[in-house]
């Protein structure tokens, strides 16, 4: 298994990638964000440990940038930042990371949130067979079979995670979704993720496909429960 450590601290690059090596993956480090952009478009990885700070373009950018690929559009991402501030984690989680570590880490820690995120199954590729159904639900059509959602006939990016809960959603309209249960349906057996993490990526989602993200009509929230998809 390959990862791709992205790490402008020296020290801190090469104590990831010394352990993760020890964990059996294959590391290629990077220094800036434009060199992490360049190796995430050349080469397959399994799992990207990224920095919030870099040099050159920062990892927000980068994470949105890996996301919008072909080659790793789905690969596990673990967002390292400095700032204990929620604000920080929440924008690392809204640009498509998976997970985030707050500096300064504990090595058992990171081997733990790797492994996690390499024991998710990975989402099929667009083209891979699937048994499920395509949806329509109001304007939005969901593809599970090319992985594609169309939103008033605008095709719309998502990611993985994205993607199976808004399938989720919208295969049952009028369904109410505790947030226990999405966590079970979509992230399985994760101990790193939490509700909040259910919001977060439900909050992403509505700035995707809603015309009034602050306003929705499509993704609904049962207050003191969880979500559910319109069903008018």
């Amino acid at each position: 298994m390959r990862a791709l450590v992205v790490e402008d601290e020296p020290h801190i690059r090469e104590l990831v990638a010394l352990h993760l090596g020890l964990e059996g993956l294959q590391v290629t480090p990077a220094a800036d964000g434009e060199e992490a952009i360049r190796l995430s478009n050349q080469e397959a990885f399994d799992i990207v440990v990224l920095d919030l700070m870099l040099p050159k373009i920062d990892g927000v950018t980068v994470c949105r940038a890996i996301r919008r690929q072909d080659v790793n559009g789905d690969v596990p991402i673990l967002m390292l930042t400095a700032r204990r501030e929620e604000s920080d984690k929440v924008v690392g989680l809204e640009s498509g990371a998976d997970d985030y570590l707050t500096k300064p880490f504990g090595v058992r820690e990171l081997v733990a949130r790797v492994r996690a995120l390499l024991r998710r199954p990975r989402a099929p590729k667009t083209g891979d067979t699937s048994t499920a159904p395509a949806v329509a639900a109001g304007p939005i059509r969901v593809d599970p079979a090319r992985r594609q959602v169309h939103v008033a006939g605008r095709p719309v990016d998502l990611t993985p995670h994205e993607f199976d809960v808004l399938y989720l959603l919208a295969a049952s309209p009028g369904i109410v979704f505790t947030r226990d249960m999405l966590l079970e349906r979509v992230w399985t057996n994760d101990i790193h993720v939490t509700e909040r993490s259910v919001d977060t990526l439900i909050k992403r989602l509505r700035q995707k496909i809603e015309v009034e993200p602050g306003s929705p009509e499509l993704i609904l929230t049962v207050w003191g429960t969880g979500y559910k998809f319109s069903d008018e």
